[in-house]
C-alpha cells in the first residue's frame, strides 16, 4: 500500500500543476521532495513586513515568550470635556425615605429581602454588590447573569475575569473596588431590565454610592449609563465625556461582556478606564 505521506505529496504536486499554491512537508529520509513549479501568472513574492501590534483591552500579561506589560500611564489619552450633570436631590424633611440613615450593611440586608419588583420571584440569590466601604472607584454594571445569580456575587465568570484583568492593569485590583449593578436580581434570560425594574432597584444603588462616596464611578454598558445619567443616549454619545453624578466624576465605557463579543471595542475601553484612573489621582 502506498504510504499516506507519499499520496499527499502527489496530491500537492497535482495542485501545483493546476496553478494553486504549494504546501511543503518535511522530507522523509530517502524520499525526494516534489519539484516546486510556480504558476505562470504568480506575482513575485512581497518582502515580509512586520504586522502592526494589536492593542489589547488591558495591558498584555507577562510570562515566557510574552513581552513585558506596558504601564497604564504610558501614552495617556487626554481628559475629555465635561458631559451630563446629575445634581444631588434636594433634601426634603417631609419625605419618607426608607433608606435614609441606612448603613451599607443595612442596604445589603434590605436588598436580600426586597420584593419590590417581579425579578425577586425568579432569583436564586440577590446580588447587592461587593467591595470596601471606602472604595475610591465604583464599577456599575447592568444586572446579574446566571453565574452571579448562582453565587450571589457581581461580575463573575468570563466577563468578571476580564473585568479583573482591566482593573489590575490600571493598578486598581478588584479587592480595592466596589462593584455593583443597576438591578440586584437576574432578569429572565439575561434580558435588559425593564424600566419599572430599574426604578425599583435604583434607590439601593443611589444609597450605596452616597455612603461610599467614591472619587470616580465607572459605568460599564449602556444600561448603567442610562440609569445613572437619566438618558437614553448611545455609548458613542456618552463616551469621551466626564459626566457629573451628584458631584462624582462618572466615565462611561463598554461592558466586559460586550468586549468578549466584539474585540474591536477593547482599545476604546482601555482608553476609557485609563481616563477614569487619571481622575482617581486628581
Amino acid at each position: 500500500m502506498t504510504n499516506a505521506r507519499d499520496l499527499f505529496r502527489r496530491y500537492l504536486s497535482q495542485q501545483v500543476a493546476l496553478g494553486r499554491s504549494l504546501v511543503t512537508l518535511p522530507n522523509r529520509p530517502g524520499v525526494a521532495a516534489p519539484p516546486h513549479v510556480a504558476p505562470a501568472d504568480s506575482p513575485p513574492a512581497a518582502p515580509a513586513t512586520a504586522s502592526p501590534a494589536k492593542v489589547p483591552a488591558t495591558a498584555p500579561r507577562t510570562g515566557r515568550g510574552r513581552r513585558e506589560a506596558p504601564r497604564w500611564d504610558t501614552d495617556l489619552p487626554p481628559i475629555p470635556p465635561a458631559g451630563i450633570v446629575i445634581p444631588a436631590p434636594d433634601s426634603d424633611l417631609f419625605a419618607a425615605d426608607p433608606l435614609a440613615g441606612a448603613t451599607l450593611d443595612a442596604v445589603v440586608a434590605q436588598i436580600h429581602a426586597c420584593t419590590h419588583c417581579g425579578l425577586h420571584a425568579g432569583r436564586a440569590n440577590a446580588v447587592p454588590g461587593e467591595g470596601p466601604a471606602d472604595a475610591r472607584l465604583v464599577v456599575v454594571g447592568e444586572g446579574p447573569g446566571a453565574n452571579e445569580d448562582r453565587l450571589g456575587r457581581p461580575f463573575v465568570g468570563r466577563a468578571g475575569d476580564l473585568l479583573n484583568e482591566i482593573l489590575a492593569a490600571i493598578d486598581c485590583p478588584r479587592e480595592t473596588v466596589y462593584i455593583a449593578n443597576v438591578v440586584k436580581c437576574r432578569p429572565p434570560d439575561n434580558r435588559k431590565p425593564l424600566g419599572e425594574e430599574m426604578e425599583a432597584c435604583m434607590p439601593y444603588l443611589h444609597r450605596q454610592l452616597a455612603l461610599i462616596r467614591p472619587k470616580v464611578v465607572l459605568a460599564m454598558g449602556a444600561t448603567a449609563a442610562e440609569a445613572l445619567l437619566h438618558t437614553r443616549g448611545s455609548l458613542g454619545q456618552l463616551r469621551n465625556r466626564v459626566h457629573d453624578y451628584r458631584g462624582i466624576p462618572l466615565i462611561v465605557t463598554y461592558h466586559p461582556a460586550a468586549l468578549l463579543r466584539n474585540p474591536n471595542w477593547k482599545r476604546p475601553t482601555w482608553d476609557d478606564v485609563r481616563i477614569a484612573r487619571q481622575l482617581l489621582d486628581r
